[in-house]
This record gives C-alpha cells, sequence and structure tokens, in this order.
C-alpha cells in the first residue's frame, strides 16, 4: 500500500534541497528578472513541454497571461502546444521533433524568452526548441531535474529540481513557476 505520508514528506525533502541551494534560488531570481526586462522590452514568453510539462507549461503562461494575485492587464505568454492544428500538422508532415522548434521558428523573436520544461532535459523536440531559440537570439530557460540533461548546453538559465523523481520534480517546476510569477507581477504592477 502506498504511505500518503511518505510521498508528502518525499515532496517537501525536494523543496527542502532547492531552499538551501543558493545557486538555484539565484537562478530563480535571475529568470524572473530576465522576464520582467522582456515585458518591458514589449516581448513576450513562449513556453513547451510534453506531458505533464506542457501541462505545467501551459499553467504558468496561463498565470502570466490572465493573473496571478493582482487584476491587471495580461502579460504576453502562449503554451506552445495550445494550437492543435499546428501541432498535428508540424508532427504529420515533418517529425513530432519538429513541433516546437517550428513553432519557436514561427512565433518567436530577438528578445523573448523561451521557458523549456523537461524533467529528463533529454527530450528531442525541447531540445530543438532551444537550439532554435538561441538561433533568434532568445533567452532561453531550461526547467528540468537534477543533472539537466542534454538541454542544459542550449540554456542561458538552467532551473534544475535536484531529484530524478519525475512527479516530484514537476511538483517543484510549478512552485518555481507561481514564485516567478508572482515575482514579475509584483515588480510589474505594484504600486
Amino acid at each position: 500500500m502506498t504511505n500518503i505520508t511518505d510521498i508528502i514528506k518525499q515532496s517537501i525533502e525536494v523543496k527542502q534541497s532547492i531552499l538551501q541551494n543558493a545557486d538555484l534560488v539565484n537562478n530563480i531570481q535571475k529568470v524572473a528578472d530576465k522576464i520582467i526586462e522582456t515585458y518591458k522590452n514589449s516581448n513576450k514568453v513562449l513556453l513547451c513541454g510534453n506531458g505533464g510539462s506542457a501541462a505545467d507549461a501551459q499553467h504558468i503562461a496561463a498565470e502570466l497571461s490572465g493573473r496571478f494575485y493582482i487584476n491587471r492587464p495580461p502579460l504576453n505568454a502562449e503554451a506552445l502546444h495550445v494550437n492543435s492544428s499546428f501541432m498535428t500538422a508540424i508532427a504529420n508532415d515533418f517529425s513530432f521533433n519538429e513541433v516546437y522548434s517550428r513553432s519557436v521558428e514561427a512565433f518567436g523573436k530577438k528578445g523573448d524568452v523561451l521557458l523549456a520544461l523537461s524533467t529528463s532535459g533529454n527530450s528531442e523536440n525541447i531540445i530543438k526548441a532551444t537550439i532554435k531559440a538561441k538561433e533568434i537570439g532568445m533567452t532561453v530557460v531550461g526547467f528540468t531535474g537534477e543533472n539537466g540533461g542534454k538541454i542544459k548546453e542550449h540554456c542561458n538559465v538552467l532551473i534544475n529540481v535536484p531529484s530524478k523523481d519525475t512527479p516530484r520534480i514537476q511538483e517543484a517546476h510549478i512552485m518555481i513557476g507561481h514564485i516567478i510569477c508572482e515575482i514579475v507581477e509584483k515588480t510589474i504592477f505594484s504600486k
């Protein structure tokens, strides 16, 4: 039988590890600062991920483009997988490995930010998106697990959660996403 309290303790342990990692906490602040700068320059944030990471990408995009705590104007943020016709056409006509790099090429501009979520850091379509984003002149932020995987080579900032357990990594990703959204919103809109 699964022990609920053990699962909760494991989640807390990952978050405690983040709290004790000054470099990782500093990187979270760097990402928030970069996104603030991006919005002040009238640029946007694009996000990508697969499966649960796609859901997290969409969640973070909604917090930025909708609201977090403050009723305020929307910020330009989009999860790249939400256009299902585009995604399925690219997957069919090219390959699934091209869906995000083609999206970045279509919608990304120099000065934009790409948040690339991959718990392993090794999803081929996410790696290709980070490479394309760097070519365009976007800032690339990787949200990964402990070792960063292959995408760490293509990131300006890496948020590598100190865990190898996918559910615990994803729980931390959404917590970090919420922290970033709160910092961005309060900085831009608080009087």
